[in-house]
Protein backbone atom coordinates (compact mmCIF):
# COMPACT_ATOMS: atom_id res chain seq x y z
CA UNK A 1 0.00 0.00 0.00
CA UNK A 2 1.38 3.53 -0.94
CA UNK A 3 0.23 6.72 0.89
CA UNK A 4 0.33 10.17 -0.81
CA UNK A 5 3.41 12.42 -0.45
CA UNK A 6 3.27 14.31 3.14
CA UNK A 7 3.19 17.45 1.14
CA UNK A 8 0.35 16.23 -0.57
CA UNK A 9 -1.68 15.77 1.65
CA UNK A 10 -0.57 19.28 3.62
CA UNK A 11 -1.22 21.16 0.44
CA UNK A 12 -5.45 19.12 0.49
CA UNK A 13 -5.52 20.05 3.96
CA UNK A 14 -4.70 23.67 3.14
CA UNK A 15 -7.00 23.91 0.48
CA UNK A 16 -9.88 22.73 2.29
CA UNK A 17 -8.99 24.99 5.29
CA UNK A 18 -8.79 27.95 2.64
CA UNK A 19 -12.23 26.47 0.77
CA UNK A 20 -13.86 26.59 3.91
CA UNK A 21 -12.92 29.80 5.06
CA UNK A 22 -13.86 31.79 2.02
CA UNK A 23 -16.99 29.47 1.54
CA UNK A 24 -17.97 30.28 5.03
CA UNK A 25 -17.38 34.21 4.81
CA UNK A 26 -19.18 34.42 1.18
CA UNK A 27 -21.83 32.00 2.27
CA UNK A 28 -22.88 33.90 4.94
CA UNK A 29 -21.81 38.15 3.87
CA UNK A 30 -23.43 37.76 0.92
CA UNK A 31 -26.95 37.30 1.46
CA UNK A 32 -26.44 39.88 4.43
CA UNK A 33 -24.58 42.33 2.07
CA UNK A 34 -28.01 41.54 -1.11
CA UNK A 35 -29.99 42.15 2.24
CA UNK A 36 -29.00 45.62 3.11
CA UNK A 37 -28.36 46.82 0.02
CA UNK A 38 -32.33 46.01 -0.85
CA UNK A 39 -33.18 47.72 2.42
CA UNK A 40 -31.25 50.74 1.32
CA UNK A 41 -33.29 50.05 -2.13
CA UNK A 42 -36.21 50.78 0.07
CA UNK A 43 -35.11 53.18 2.27
CA UNK A 44 -34.17 55.76 -0.74
CA UNK A 45 -37.14 55.09 -2.60
CA UNK A 46 -39.54 55.98 0.41
CA UNK A 47 -37.51 59.58 0.17
CA UNK A 48 -39.46 61.62 -1.43
CA UNK A 49 -36.53 63.47 -3.08
CA UNK A 50 -36.05 64.47 -6.54
CA UNK A 51 -32.03 65.18 -5.92
CA UNK A 52 -30.28 61.98 -6.62
CA UNK A 53 -31.38 58.31 -7.58
CA UNK A 54 -28.68 56.63 -5.09
CA UNK A 55 -30.61 53.22 -6.17
CA UNK A 56 -29.87 53.98 -9.99
CA UNK A 57 -26.73 55.11 -9.31
CA UNK A 58 -25.04 53.22 -6.28
CA UNK A 59 -27.38 50.35 -5.00
CA UNK A 60 -28.37 48.59 -8.31
CA UNK A 61 -24.67 48.77 -9.67
CA UNK A 62 -23.32 47.05 -6.29
CA UNK A 63 -25.78 44.59 -6.79
CA UNK A 64 -25.30 43.61 -10.08
CA UNK A 65 -21.13 43.26 -8.54
CA UNK A 66 -22.86 41.32 -5.91
CA UNK A 67 -24.44 38.54 -8.17
CA UNK A 68 -21.27 38.34 -10.15
CA UNK A 69 -19.55 37.39 -7.07
CA UNK A 70 -22.14 34.38 -5.86
CA UNK A 71 -22.06 33.27 -9.23
CA UNK A 72 -18.24 33.31 -9.11
CA UNK A 73 -18.62 31.46 -5.77
CA UNK A 74 -20.75 28.60 -6.84
CA UNK A 75 -18.76 28.01 -10.52
CA UNK A 76 -17.28 24.65 -10.72
CA UNK A 77 -14.58 25.70 -12.87
CA UNK A 78 -13.12 28.50 -9.70
CA UNK A 79 -13.84 26.54 -7.05
CA UNK A 80 -11.53 23.85 -8.08
CA UNK A 81 -8.35 26.10 -8.90
CA UNK A 82 -7.03 25.83 -5.74
CA UNK A 83 -4.00 27.78 -6.81
CA UNK A 84 -6.21 30.86 -7.74
CA UNK A 85 -7.79 30.88 -4.51
CA UNK A 86 -5.36 30.54 -2.75
CA UNK A 87 -3.58 33.52 -4.17
CA UNK A 88 -7.20 35.32 -4.59
CA UNK A 89 -8.11 35.28 -1.03
CA UNK A 90 -6.97 38.84 -0.73
CA UNK A 91 -8.80 40.01 -3.41
CA UNK A 92 -12.21 38.42 -2.07
CA UNK A 93 -11.56 39.99 1.47
CA UNK A 94 -11.30 43.80 -0.63
CA UNK A 95 -14.74 42.56 -2.45
CA UNK A 96 -15.99 42.68 0.93
CA UNK A 97 -14.89 45.52 1.91
CA UNK A 98 -16.02 47.66 -0.75
CA UNK A 99 -19.36 46.37 -0.16
CA UNK A 100 -19.25 46.89 3.37
CA UNK A 101 -18.20 50.29 2.91
CA UNK A 102 -20.25 51.53 0.16
CA UNK A 103 -23.45 50.14 2.30
CA UNK A 104 -21.98 52.23 5.33
CA UNK A 105 -21.69 55.30 3.46
CA UNK A 106 -25.05 54.47 2.06
CA UNK A 107 -26.53 54.32 5.32
CA UNK A 108 -25.10 57.53 6.24
CA UNK A 109 -26.56 59.07 3.27
CA UNK A 110 -30.43 58.13 3.43
CA UNK A 111 -30.06 58.87 7.21
CA UNK A 112 -28.64 62.44 6.44
CA UNK A 113 -31.39 62.12 3.44
CA UNK A 114 -34.49 61.48 6.40
CA UNK A 115 -33.29 63.97 8.54
CA UNK A 116 -33.59 66.59 6.02
CA UNK A 117 -36.77 65.85 5.19
CA UNK A 118 -37.69 65.64 8.63
CA UNK A 119 -36.23 70.01 9.21
CA UNK A 120 -38.30 70.86 6.30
Amino acid sequence: MTFPPISLIHERTRHDCLMGMVDRVYKADLPRLRKALEELREGFSSIDSPKTDWAKLRIDPLLKHLDSLEQLLHSKDFSGEFSRLRKGVALFHSDLVYLRDNIKELQKLLESERKSLHKK
